[in-house]
């Protein structure tokens, strides 16, 4: 890299959020050219020491990019009068410079640091003024040379921003004591992140901090990685050895966690478990509001309810069985009522006669769902307006239950309210729900237990079916029209360990046989690019949806995502593209939110709004180079704007992992099966991969490997505390009775 000392002569564009400046910088009083990169704030007139690259843009031509700046103090009269012209200090302006100037020269600014006093001397400066006038500069210069401390030990300039954002004056003395601090205290900074700053400054890799917040990482990967809220103690102190080295004071590090609260430990029927305090304190929230809510009785305008359901029934022509009308019965009369089943048992049937006595009652009913795709299938069902669970909630702007503004003290306005695809609804998602449901309101709880978990943490719908507090509706029946789609057959003999049916022709579930991975590849890509579009006339990318059981390989996720990208949107010269770790993004590109992002706003029918969350699909129809920013408009409508830095949260979307489709239905599944490890070719993925198509399932591989994931049974272990929560509110009970 080369380094320049460049004067700033003005600013172009700059994004307050991440640092990413576009300035007119020149050196040594040659013509101007443009430097950009993510900087620490600059001001014209500054002289900056920037090392980086040349290279060329469109726009503005010739440019230097920027990896890391430096500000360096003026020592010329021009460049002291220039530098506090450029608004540096509040009240300073080129008048008030110049006098400066004029009055100390070249001591100017050591006057306004060390000398504040000194500057009433100057004509029109009072002595309230010269003290606002010294405290700026003081915070200013506190931020430069916080700046110049954070990237000495590697911090990039946006990262710098945010932690100084955080800490001000005390930015280095606290990074210093304990650069662990920043985990928890600094959005977007992880574990590795702070290890690798604090081994830059020399701290002991054995010391207390690094192993305290080397556990705190452990649990929060398992957490958000593999949905477990909590983790067996020896595996987690397991784990925490092999991130940290042998030597690590691991056992010390969580006695101290433990005793200081920043760990909760408890002991279950199968040994101790330990939690981050966010998760467990969700867990018993839940527990005791659930609880609570099973137990209230709102009294029904009816003096005889099965009649009245009965009625309501003939009057609508509705042939309901007889588990449906105990279903419906189960869900006005008790407190909060799970409905379970899986495709083609009448859930929808169920739900809409539910529905319609409601009606009767003269109820108020919200619908929710965890993502805008399964709000709009469930308001396409039901006729009825549903809405996402946290625009029902109204996410108000930070992470976690908390966020959102229906809460408590400002409940939801109805007398009951419906959730489908709860198999989705992850912990802290619950935990707001039920913040948010008043005494007395119904909760109806709807979603197929036998589809893989959320992908946040938790395992809700299966724990509250087991922990027997809700009541319980089971659907087993398959109806006679569900019967005629081989989906809906082969989905039901997949989860009771039978081999689908592969060979029906004229059906909606297909088999293609291919016994290697680029056989199979192929398929996938022609299948995808040509010939279920002439078949069906399907549009290739909002209808049809390949799905893979892992993300690395030769045919996963990664792999299938580059080679249809290359075959939906190559690269051309008018298309703009960014690259993102192993991959590119380009504008066009159908693409997936990965993670819960609080922050981002959107637009949607002249609504705005924040917040995407993981799993929510769209396409990047925007992608502005220049201004590094981007815009994705998601499948529901919303139109979202990113900055470059949050692109980091999409991933192309081409091909999904199977566990990311949940919640989602499309018309067509395209699902290539060649081979992988056990662990992740397992009866519940494959039941959930066929359950995702409305109109049509084609795999595309082995027989043999289709067979291997039918007769693995195996479910991975989700690690939670909610039962136990459950159980300790009996045992309360029962010592109080």
């Amino acid at each position: 890299m080369e380094k320049i000392t460049a004067v700033v002569e003005g600013i172009i564009f700059r994004n307050e959020e991440n640092g990413y400046t576009v300035a007119e910088v020149s050196m040594d009083e040659e013509e101007l050219f443009v430097a950009v990169g993510t900087v620490p704030q600059l001001y014209e007139g500054m002289t900056v020491e920037l090392e980086g690259e040349w290279g060329s843009h469109a726009t503005y031509g010739r440019q230097f990019q920027i990896a890391s700046a430096a500000v360096r103090t003026p020592d010329s009269l021009d460049g002291i009068r220039r530098y506090l012209s450029s608004g540096i200090v509040p009240g300073v302006g080129p008048v008030t410079a110049q006098r400066l100037v004029e009055r100390f020269g070249e001591e100017t600014l050591d006057v306004l640091r060390y000398q504040p006093g000194r500057l009433s001397e100057v004509n029109g400066i009072s002595p309230k003024k010269a003290r606002e006038m010294a405290q700026g500069f003081a915070e200013h210069y506190e931020m430069q040379s916080s700046m110049v401390f954070l990237q000495s030990i590697g911090v990039t300039a946006g990262f710098a921003a945010r932690i100084y954002k955080q800490y001000g004056s005390a930015t280095e003395a606290k990074v210093r004591a304990d650069p662990y601090s920043m985990v928890d205290d600094v959005e977007g900074i992880g574990f590795r992140t702070a290890d690798r700053i604090a081994q830059t400054m020399g701290l002991d890799p054995a010391s207390p901090e690094r192993a305290k917040a080397g556990l705190k990482h452990v649990l929060r990967e398992y957490a958000g990685q593999n949905g477990h809220t909590c983790l067996p103690q020896e595996l987690l102190l397991r784990e925490a050895r092999r991130l940290l080295g042998a030597d690590a004071p691991v056992d010390e590090a969580l006695g101290k966690l433990v005793i200081t609260g920043g760990v909760k430990q408890e002991r279950m029927d199968a040994g101790v478990f330990v939690w981050l305090p966010l998760y467990r304190y969700a867990e018993k929230e839940v527990a005791a509001k659930l609880t609570a809510l099973a137990g209230e009785r709102r009294e029904m305008p009816w003096a005889d309810v099965p009649a009245m359901v009965d009625e309501i029934v003939a009057r609508q022509g509705i042939d309901l069985s007889q588990e449906q009308r105990a279903a419906v019965l189960d869900a006005v009369t008790s407190g909060v009522t799970v409905i379970t089943g899986g495709p083609g048992t009448g859930k929808t049937t169920t739900l809409n006669c539910l529905l319609d006595v409601m009606d009767a009652a003269g109820w108020e009913v919200a619908l929710g769902a965890p993502t805008g795709r399964a709000a709009k299938r469930m308001t396409e069902a039901t006729g009825r307006e549903a809405k996402t669970l946290h625009r029902l909630l109204e996410y108000g702007g930070m992470d976690g239950a908390g966020s959102f503004k229906r809460d408590e003290e400002n409940p939801i306005e109805a007398d009951a309210v419906v959730v489908d695809e709860m198999s989705m609804v992850d912990l802290l998602l619950m935990q707001g729900l039920l913040r948010a449901v008043e005494p007395g309101c119904r909760l109806v709880l709807v979603g197929d237990a036998d589809q893989l978990p959320s992908v946040g943490a938790g395992n809700v719908l299966k724990d509250l079916i087991q922990s027997g507090v809700p009541q319980v509706a089971r659907l087993t029946r398959i109806y006679r029209q569900a019967q005629e789609s081989l989906i809906v057959t082969n989905a039901h003999r997949v989860n009771q360990g039978e081999m689908p049916v592969l060979n029906r022709v004229d059906s909606d579930f297909f088999f293609e046989r291919k016994n290697s991975l680029e056989e199979a590849m192929e398929s996938t890509v022609g299948l995808v690019a040509h010939r279920l579009v002439k078949f069906k006339g399907y549009d290739r990318l909002k209808d049809i949806q390949v799905l893979a059981p892992m993300k690395k390989g030769e045919l996963g996720v990664y792999a299938l995502n580059a080679r249809l990208q290359s075959e939906f949107n190559p690269p051309a010269g008018d298309k703009p593209e960014v690259k993102r770790g192993d991959f590119l993004l380009r504008r066009g590109d159908k693409v997936m939110q990965i993670k819960n992002n609080y922050t981002i706003s959107w637009v949607q029918n002249g609504e705005t709004g924040e917040g995407v969350f993981n799993g929510d699909m769209g396409f990047l129809v925007t992608l502005d180079t220049a201004g590094r920013l981007a815009q994705v408009e998601f499948d529901d409508g919303r139109l979202a704007d990113y900055d470059f830095a949050q692109l980091e949260e999409l991933q192309l979307a081409y091909a999904v992992s199977i566990h990311k489709s949940q919640g989602s239905e499309f018309p067509v599944v395209v699902l290539p099966l060649v081979g992988g490890p056990p662990m992740l070719l397992t009866r519940n993925l494959l039941y959930t991969a066929i359950t995702r198509a409305r109109q049509m399932v084609v795999i595309c591989g082995r027989e043999e490997c289709v067979r291997r994931m039918v007769e693995n049974n195996t479910v991975v272990q989700r690690y939670t505390g909610l039962l136990s929560a459950f159980a300790q509110l009996k045992d309360l009970d029962e010592l109080s009775d």
